[in-house]
């Protein structure tokens, strides 16, 4: 890692965690599965218009890797996201994040963790976060362009904030399709649960 790719942990610009509720049993969901297996298409569908591609590759040693495309406010972030936990109830996902703003490209580390919990009523809630902190470049791009690391933060915090609300349903519904898809394969349907068009016809109802 390079002095400018270095990761301020101590330093936050966005911290945002929103939740959702799955209409499936424990047994049948696995986040990890979901995650790596998300076709382009339903990843666009989870926040549309932000979401524009995702992919699925390795780092050099080997471990799994999602590529996202996004926009988050006025930026266009490629997530390298690698899979630190790929469990079938949590995942912990990071990146060291290239964003394209109005003023250049720079970096930011963008943490994402995935999780569901078990309400005990055949219920599941899933649970979205996504925390995100400057490198070294981030700070020496915004103090090129006159922009204050506070406002940067805000700026950050309420395009995230928004964007988690309305991928979080749509992820959690999209997980649940998958769960319930592949539980009925299993019981001799078939239905691959990834070719429906979306959550209600591509408009899913928000939480």
């Amino acid at each position: 890692m390079t002095v400018q790719s270095e990761i301020l942990s101590d330093l936050f610009l966005s911290s945002s965690t929103e939740t959702a509720t799955i209409n499936a049993p424990l047994e049948a969901v696995d986040i990890g599965n979901w995650l790596l297996n998300l076709p382009d298409e339903e990843y666009r569908r989870c926040a549309p218009p932000d979401h524009k591609a995702a992919g699925y590759t390795t780092t050099d040693d080997g471990r799994p890797m999602s590529i996202n495309v996004e926009m988050i406010g006025s930026g266009l972030v490629i997530q390298h996201y690698v899979g630190e936990i790929l469990d079938r109830d949590h995942c912990h996902m990071v990146s060291t994040s290239d964003v394209l703003t109005p003023h250049g490209w720079t970096t930011v580390q963008v943490i994402w963790d995935l999780s569901v919990t078990d309400n005990g009523d055949g219920t599941l809630t899933y649970t979205n976060q996504v925390v995100s902190h400057p490198t070294v470049e981030f700070l020496a791009f915004n103090e090129e362009h006159g922009i204050s690391f506070e406002r940067a933060a805000a700026d950050r915090q309420a395009a995230s904030g928004d964007h988690n609300r309305r991928e979080t349903p749509r992820f959690a519904a999209s997980i649940e399709r998958r769960a319930l898809a592949l539980a009925r394969s299993a019981g001799g349907t078939g239905d691959s649960g990834m070719d429906d068009g979306g959550m209600d016809g591509g408009r899913p109802t928000e939480g």
